[in-house]
């Protein structure tokens, strides 16, 4: 069996959560899912777990952040392709999402950063397999493009 992430998110409104996930064409595994909680399946190896806040306050006895106020985390994940980022990007906007800052483009690299209605940041990015494998900065020397 593979590495899985399970990142578990605060939310105010389980079912608007749900929502806003499927509507990026992810999905929601119902053998995990309840009136508390519900299991976003993102890929074969991460997971969502948006939970009530209240609910979420019990496996933890530090206080819960808002994220609508408070960056903890900014979650990024890798899409296949520059195009795929605006995509997926464009579909959390239309699902009630707001983006979280100006999309980047360095040319090797675009990022996307949006927040769900909740207020979680997910930055949605793409780097050209050549400067992931190189590393920006040799892949720069040798001609690659920046934005």
């Amino acid at each position: 069996m593979s590495t899985m992430i399970f990142v578990n998110l605060p939310v105010t409104d389980l079912d608007r959560s749900k929502a806003f996930y499927e509507a990026l064409g992810w999905s929601i595994n119902p053998l995990f899912t309840d009136e508390n909680a519900a299991c976003v399946v993102v890929s074969d190896e991460i997971y969502l777990m948006v939970l009530r806040r209240d609910y979420f306050q019990t496996f933890t006895t530090k206080q819960v952040a808002d994220p609508a106020t408070t960056a903890q985390a900014l979650l990024a994940i890798s899409q296949p392709s520059r195009e795929a980022v605006a995509d997926i990007a464009g579909k959390a906007l239309a699902a009630g999402g707001s983006q979280a800052r100006e999309p980047q483009d360095y040319g090797f690299m675009v990022q996307h950063a949006v927040q769900d209605p909740d207020g979680n940041v997910f930055e949605f990015m793409w780097m050209d397999p050549k400067a992931a494998e190189q590393g920006p900065e040799a892949y720069m020397a040798e001609g690659g493009q920046e934005g």
